[in-house]
């Protein structure tokens, strides 16, 4: 691997001039920092990101730690996020846990090592607290974005979850749906248990009751999904308010395996589903804003309900 020494060996110049060259050090003349590119690239010359963030103590990178990057919701949220910090002259180096806490803490401390500038987190959702976050970042600058832990420092930007949930069970209610279940996420996490609490809201303030057995815990996935939404079919269900995405197309693999119309019969989706958009390039862009300005506050982002035909039983 070609080094600093060589360049300067090829130029007759010191080690020191090549790196301040290579810096884009104003000290140096132009022409010799020209001459230094140069031969640099004919040289093959890689830089040592790690080893200069190590003499630095810090880096031009933030890195982003999310669940699952092939997820349209925490993709969105990259590409939000990226948007800003690339304007201010940062990088953006992505991890995805595979909502693995292991996974999670071995992601932190491959950034700590890389001296990033700053973490923006969204939690793995069997990580029961943040006590490694703390133990591994130290004084590194977290944002905390979607799953948040609220002990933690620095700055959170969450989702309306609660009002969400709300205005999607009871839109659930007033299309006619009166036997509503809900596909609630883990509890370990804020935001599903926000939703939940959106959704007992709803129900109570329409005059219906919550029944705890119509509550499907930790259903987040397409399998888990489906599983309980052939459970809420055999409990009498009419309709099923999901916390999140994939849970919703494993209960229409249910629903379609026994034959249920959507909407006709049961409220959820086919061909379209009714969902809430959470806006998650706009929670990215605020990651990214609040990790340059130096934030610790919190920073909720509205939920907009898009209506489909999915709950639309009384327009088909």
């Amino acid at each position: 691997m070609t080094t600093i020494r060589d360049i300067a060996r090829a130029l007759g110049i010191t080690p020191s001039t090549v790196s301040r060259a290579l810096s884009g050090n104003p000290r140096v003349k132009e022409e010799t920092r020209r001459a230094v590119e140069k031969t640099a690239r004919e040289m093959g010359y890689e830089r040592n990101v790690v080893a200069a963030n190590l003499r630095k103590g810090r880096s031009m990178i933030v890195g982003i730690v999310i669940p699952r990057i092939h997820r349209e919701f925490f993709s969105n949220c990259i590409g939000g996020a990226e948007s800003v910090l690339n304007q201010a002259g940062y990088s953006a180096l992505i991890c995805q846990t595979i909502e693995s806490v292991e996974a999670e803490i071995q992601a932190l401390k491959t950034l700590k090592n890389y001296r990033v500038a700053g973490v923006l987190l969204s939690h793995a959702i069997n990580a029961p607290n943040g006590d490694h976050v703390k133990e591994i970042l130290g004084n590194t600058p977290l944002i905390q974005f979607d799953r948040v832990f609220p002990d933690l420092p620095g700055a959170k930007i969450v989702g309306a979850n609660c009002d969400g949930a709300y205005k999607a069970t009871r839109h659930l209610i007033e299309a006619g749906y009166r036997k509503i279940g809900t596909l609630a996420g883990y509890m370990t996490s804020q935001a599903y248990v926000e939703r939940l609490v959106g959704y007992r809201m709803a129900l109570e303030d329409a005059g219906l009751p919550f029944d705890e057995k119509l509550v499907y815990y930790n259903t987040i996935a397409r399998e888990t999904g489906y599983e309980a939404g052939l459970k809420a079919i055999g409990a009498g269900c009419d309709a099923l308010y999901s916390a999140g995405a994939f849970s919703a197309l494993g209960a229409i693999d249910a629903l379609k395996e026994k034959g249920i119309r959507v909407p006709e019969d049961f409220g959820l989706m086919t061909p379209s589903l009714s969902t809430l958009n959470q806006h998650p390039f706009e929670m990215g862009e605020a990651a990214a804003h609040a990790f340059l300005e130096g934030r610790r506050d919190t920073q909720v982002i509205p939920m907009e309900l898009i209506e489909r035909q999915s709950s639309n039983k009384n327009k088909t």
